[in-house]
This record gives C-alpha cells, sequence and structure tokens, in this order.
C-alpha cells in the first residue's frame, strides 16, 4: 500500500503519521489575524470578475502547444523555448526514473504549451499525452471545492452554519461517524472549516492507533490537513442537495467549463487512452479505477482538462466576485514546518516571507509576481502539482504516473515557470538529487499452498463502510484490494504469509482455536496493522 504523504484516499500506511504536539492557541490567533489582514489588502489588487460568469465553457483557448522555435513567458519576464522546456522535463525524467508526465503551461489566462513525456504504459511501450486520462490524486479537492462554492452562490450551502445542523439526525449516529459519540465539538465544525482544514480531524481515521475518527484540538484553531474533512462534507452535500457526487460535479464543473475527459468515476470511454501508476521501483501499480466518487481523490482528468479548470481559477468564471474572492483569500495562517505528519505541528518562522496560508480548497502564498495560489495530489503511483499567480494569469500544470514524480518540481518549476517561491520542504518535495538510497526490495520465495487453506483466506477485512479490503483466491494464489484500488497478487510464502508482487506488503493471516480465520495483519514498512475479518 506504499508510503503515503497524506494525499493518498483512506491508505493504512499512513499510520506513519506522528502524534499531535500541543499548540499555543493565542499566538495562532494573532498570527491569523495579521494573515487575514494582509488578505484583505492583497485581495484589492488583485485583479477580479466583474460579474458571474457562468455557461458553456469557450474552447480551450491556444490548446496546441508552441512549437520548438517559440518561446513561454515566465514569471520574472524572461522567455524560455519550448526545445528547451523539452530537454529539461527529459533530462530530469530520466534522472528521477520517472516514465510520464503531461505539462501545461499558461500564460495570461491561455494556454501555451502542452505536452506529454515519456510512457502512459511502459510494458506496452504507449506514449503519455496531454490528453492521456491520469489520476489526479488530490487535485480532486480544488475541483470539488470549486463546486461546493457553486453551491454557495446558488444559497444551498452556508459557509459558517455548522454542518451537523444539515442532517437529519446527530452526527454520530451515522456509522461512519459514531467514533465521534461523546464529542461535542464537532457541532462546532463548518464548511468553511472543512474547506480550510482547520476542522481538527487527522488526515484519516487510519493514521490513529486505534483507528478511530476523532478531533485533535479546538475546530478553527489552526491548519492540518484532512481528507476526512473534505470527505464529510461531500456527506453533508449529497444530503442536502439529495444528488450523488459525481451528478453535481457534472453539472456544476465538468459540463460547464468543457472537462469531457474528466469524472469522478471511471468512465469505459477513458479505456482508449490512460495511463498505469508506477511505484517508485518502476512497478505497475495499474490505473485507478474509481467505481464511487470520492471528493477527497477520486478524480480522473487530463493534464489539458485540468488546465480549464485552472483556467477558469483564474478568470473566476462561474463563481461570483464574492465567492471566487473566499476562495483565494487566506482563511487560516500556516505557521507549521512541514504540512506531513498533519499534526506535527513543529512551529517555524520560514514561510512568512512568502505569507503561506490556506484559503477554501486551495493553498495560498505571497510572491513579487502577484498572489498564487497552488495544490499538489498525492497517490500511490501519481504524483501532481499546480500553481498559479493571479495577476498574471500565469500558471503551470504537473501531472506524473510514477511515486518518484515530486522529485522533478523544484527544478521545473524554476527552469520552465522561474518560479522560485513555492514552499517546496513544507510540501516535502525533495528534489530526486536529494533523495537518500532507495532500499533494496525484499526478496520472497513463493511456495506452493494448497488451494482448500487459500479458499479459506478469502473474505472482507477491514472496517466498514470506510475501508474495506476484499481477498479472493485466484489459482495458486490470493488477490487482495483495498476499496476501489487496483487488484494486487498476493504470492504465498508459507501457508499462513503473502507478499504483494506490487508493494513492499506481507500479509499474515490469523485463526482462533477452531482455525477460522479471524484476521489478517499487513506489514508494510515500518508498521504492523491487524485488519478485522468482516464476513
Amino acid at each position: 500500500m506504499g508510503q503515503v504523504e497524506g494525499e493518498t484516499v483512506d491508505r493504512l500506511a499512513s499510520l506513519e503519521e506522528l502524534t499531535m504536539q500541543k499548540i499555543n492557541c493565542a499566538a495562532v490567533s494573532a498570527a491569523m489575524g495579521a494573515v487575514l489582514m494582509a488578505a484583505v489588502v492583497m485581495g484589492a489588487a488583485a485583479s477580479a470578475p466583474s460579474s458571474t460568469k457562468s455557461g458553456p465553457a469557450k474552447e480551450l483557448r491556444a490548446m496546441n502547444p508552441v512549437g520548438k522555435g517559440d518561446t513561454v513567458k515566465r514569471l520574472d519576464g524572461s522567455a524560455i523555448t519550448a526545445t528547451e522546456i523539452d530537454a529539461t522535463v527529459v533530462r530530469l525524467m530520466k534522472a528521477a526514473e520517472v516514465p510520464g508526465a503531461g505539462i501545461v503551461i499558461i500564460n495570461g489566462g491561455k494556454v501555451v504549451f502542452a505536452k506529454g513525456y515519456g510512457l502512459r504504459d511502459k510494458e506496452k511501450n504507449l506514449p503519455l499525452t496531454e490528453n492521456t486520462v491520469m489520476s489526479g490524486a488530490s487535485f480532486t479537492k480544488v475541483v470539488f471545492a470549486y463546486m461546493a462554492m457553486r453551491l454557495v452562490d446558488k444559497g444551498m450551502l452556508d459557509l459558517d452554519k455548522p454542518v451537523y445542523e444539515y442532517l437529519p439526525k446527530p452526527l454520530p449516529e451515522y456509522d461512519g461517524y459514531k467514533d465521534l459519540a461523546g464529542e461535542e465539538r464537532y457541532k462546532l465544525i463548518t464548511a468553511r472549516m472543512l474547506l480550510d482544514h482547520t476542522s481538527g480531524f487527522p488526515n484519516y481515521r487510519w493514521i490513529n492507533d486505534d483507528r478511530r475518527l476523532n478531533i485533535n484540538f479546538q475546530p478553527g484553531s489552526r491548519f492540518a490537513y484532512s481528507g476526512e474533512g473534505i470527505n464529510l462534507l461531500q456527506f453533508v452535500i449529497e444530503t442536502i442537495t439529495r444528488r450523488p457526487l459525481q451528478d453535481l460535479m457534472e453539472e456544476n464543473v465538468f459540463q460547464p467549463l468543457g472537462m469531457t475527459r474528466s469524472s469522478m468515476v471511471w468512465q469505459s470511454r477513458f479505456e482508449d487512452d490512460y495511463a498505469n501508476g508506477y511505484d517508485e521501483y518502476g512497478r505497475s501499480l495499474g490505473p485507478l479505477r474509481w467505481k464511487n466518487p470520492n471528493a477527497a481523490g477520486s478524480l480522473s482528468t487530463t493534464p489539458l482538462d485540468f488546465a480549464r479548470f485552472v483556467q477558469a481559477i483564474l478568470d473566476g468564471k462561474g463563481l461570483r466576485t464574492r465567492t471566487w474572492g473566499w476562495m483565494l483569500s487566506a482563511q487560516v495562517p500556516i505557521l507549521a514546518k512541514h504540512e506531513f505528519p498533519t499534526m506535527e505541528n513543529q512551529p517555524t518562522d520560514e514561510n512568512k516571507s512568502i505569507r503561506l496560508s490556506y484559503g477554501l480548497g486551495w493553498g495560498l502564498y505571497w510572491s513579487p509576481h502577484g498572489e498564487a495560489f497552488f495544490k499538489e495530489g498525492h497517490d500511490d503511483g501519481w504524483r501532481n502539482y499546480c500553481v498559479g499567480f493571479r495577476t498574471p494569469k500565469d500558471a503551470m500544470i504537473l501531472m506524473t504516473n510514477s511515486g518518484n514524480g515530486e522529485g522533478i518540481y523544484k527544478e521545473l518549476l524554476e527552469r520552465a515557470l522561474a518560479d522560485t517561491y513555492t514552499p517546496i520542504e513544507w510540501e516535502g518535495f525533495t528534489p530526486y538529487d536529494r533523495l537518500p538510497p532507495r532500499p533494496a526490495l525484499k526478496q520472497h520465495t513463493k511456495v506452493s499452498v494448497d488451494a482448500q487453506t487459500l479458499e479459506k483466506y478469502a473474505g472482507r477485512y477491514g472496517t466498514p463502510p470506510k475501508l474495506i479490503l476484499a481477498v479472493r483466491h485466484e489459482g495458486d494464489h490470493l488477490t487482495v484490494q483495498e476499496n476501489d484500488e487496483p487488484v494486487q497478487e498476493l504470492n504465498p510464502e508459507s501457508a499462513t504469509q503473502f507478499f504483494s508482487t506490487v508493494a513492499d506488503d506481507v500479509y499474515t493471516f490469523e485463526m482462533d482455536s477452531s482455525g477460522k480465520v479471524t484476521r489478517m495483519v499487513l506489514h508494510s514498512g515500518d508498521e504492523t496493522i491487524p485488519i478485522d475479518r468482516i464476513d
């Protein structure tokens, strides 16, 4: 299941997160006020749409990539040629061992460069293009936030109303939130807090030793990135509208913006051009074919389709001026040295010069070239990043199908865009040439296990409804599938222990005195994670 720095949806391996350190609420409150005041001043200077912009999206401007002799304008006013961009990308991908990447650059609100590099499928030697469907990972969160803000414009969602008030029964009475019984602070949580990641929830409940959902600090008091918070808002919005998320996203985002190759669930039309994800060792993880929409990470999209969305954000398209301004205004200052682990909260002054903060769905910072908004996407085998600068309306979208993708961000942003302001250390984007040596893969030997033994391990394990691992007997081995993720093959190395063929995970099955299988234990990295059998 791999190492995941907070972006992978409901991933058990994120248990490596640390426990919360206490924070000085008074200091946070004071700093928050300062950042919010700065945001008001900066926001007044930023360009804004003159009115609500909605209706069918126009054709993507300047869709064709620039020619080899053409140039792209950088933030500092200098230019770089397409040939120079090509050379930089190819060199970095080779050095960092990144199979494929899609890159789009926007100048003045128009797409001036769009190109795919490398392979979408190494095994079949298929090229990756700017129209290849890839996993958006946590790019999903900003697209979902945009949809939520459209509901705010329609008067269907109040950012500052406690979200439990939208539900027909108390939140802890729902199966997914029964862990909050006796925790009254859930009544303080609003949609604004869920979108700016100040709810107090862990990134995912599986991070906690007991794997239960909890609130770690007073809601609204500080930033701590949380997929759980986004999932709660999805639940609330689907309750308010009585409609599934996929329909809401189609109506409010994909159709109006012309994102024809984007969806919250896998579509058959994607089968003609999609990418496989690859782990740090180059092993194929396949595509993520989501069956159920997840606001925190199920977006399938292409580099060009996501560029359409970024253009809409730069223009304020589809949102009222006030709502667009809220989305891109500082809601909470970021005072911690690292984004992950989310509860580490190690204080630093390193990002004060760029006024690092979070808006509604988007990370924000200031630069001499204007205010910037950004978002990362991180899942097993997928690494994405985008950044946009409001005043010049310049932006860059980077999408890779590799666990090594983050290693090329720093140099590529600096070289192609002259962006030296992205908070690389806070994000955890260690350049490829500064990473420690990759550990050697563990060696396993497959043995023969009789069919009767294999069959008794088949079943479902986990903690429904959030996490279900389906184990199946397939010939001389087992397979395991976590929720909607790709199926992994598990080969036996003993009668009770099985190893993944695409990850470093090992599963051990445990039985009671009668021989009935009661649970399996996942050994992933340094973690040992018991997972009870459901049926």
